[in-house]
């Protein structure tokens, strides 16, 4: 028998529906407001444990609360996924359909990309060829900037990832409807789109950034997983500081920003500030 949901766990359920996403620091904090404000037994670490008793109450709603790897950091991160619609149709009540059309080709541009990554341009350029009513260039650059601010995307100097929500959210519909160009990451074994890719015609591994940093770290002479060839890739350093949220710019690899003190973090949703209650 699953154990009851409580108080503390319905706050940490809203919490999270208000934000979209949570790294994993900032769930362990907030688990730990939510056991602290209702009076229950706070246990650093059965976090998991504790979320599984909401799936369970999640699952006849066909919802869920899912965690997944941010390409940039490598650090986890929480979604609330809606598990019966698995594409972009998902975002139908606050997008519409023309501006859908332009999400999915950003998609298509970003993921055909050996980079993981597509520039502004080609976005609006790519908005010139939807068969449904076209958007003008104002109106694209509006819909660029609130898929970054509702977290469907990242933005970075004029270039365009799909953020963790996105990759926590579509995959059953990224790893369905792009099969043939999606690969997985030769370490951790999730979609790689931010990465390194093995220089080797007859192999083409990817590893994520922040992989390549573990997996070679301390070795003097990196060579792929693989294959076994010299891995001539520069070795990533784990420039991010914990617990920041994916949202953020990360600085330059190599330069260190100082670390966010883990106290005082509020909830940040898609319409402005929610704090914990």
């Amino acid at each position: 028998m699953s154990p009851q949901m409580g108080d503390s766990h319905r706050r940490f359920l809203q919490t999270i529906m208000a934000n979209g996403i949570i790294s994993e620091r900032e769930a362990s904090s907030l688990y730990r407001h939510c056991c602290e404000t209702h009076k229950t037994q706070h246990t650093p670490d059965k976090l998991d444990e504790f979320i599984d008793t909401i799936n369970s109450k999640l699952q006849p709603m066909f919802m869920q609360i899912r965690k997944g790897m941010c390409e940039d950091s490598g650090h986890q991160h929480y979604a609330l996924v809606n598990t019966a619609m698995t594409d972009v149709t998902r975002m139908s009540s606050d997008y519409t359909d023309n501006e859908l059309e332009l999400f999915r080709k950003t998609m298509d541009l970003i993921v055909a990309s050996e980079s993981g990554t597509t520039s502004s341009t080609d976005i609006l350029n790519s908005a010139d060829t939807m068969s449904s009513k076209k958007l003008k260039k104002s109106e694209a650059e509006h819909l660029l900037n609130r898929l970054v601010h509702d977290k469907w995307l990242n933005e970075k100097h004029g270039e365009y990832t799909l953020s963790t929500r996105c990759i926590i959210e579509m995959e059953p519909y990224i790893r369905t409807m792009y099969q043939d160009q999606v690969k997985l990451c030769q370490i951790c074994h999730n979609i790689a789109f931010q990465c390194q890719i093995c220089d080797n015609p007859k192999c083409c591994i990817k590893i994520h950034n922040p992989c390549v940093a573990k997996y070679f770290k301390g070795r003097t002479e990196p060579r792929c997983p693989a294959c076994d060839d010299f891995w001539p890739h520069e070795i990533p350093g784990m420039y991010i500081t914990p617990g920041r949220s994916e949202t953020s710019t990360a600085p330059p690899a190599g330069r260190r920003r100082p670390a966010r003190a883990a106290a005082g973090w509020w909830g940040r949703a898609a319409g402005g500030s929610v704090r914990w209650r």
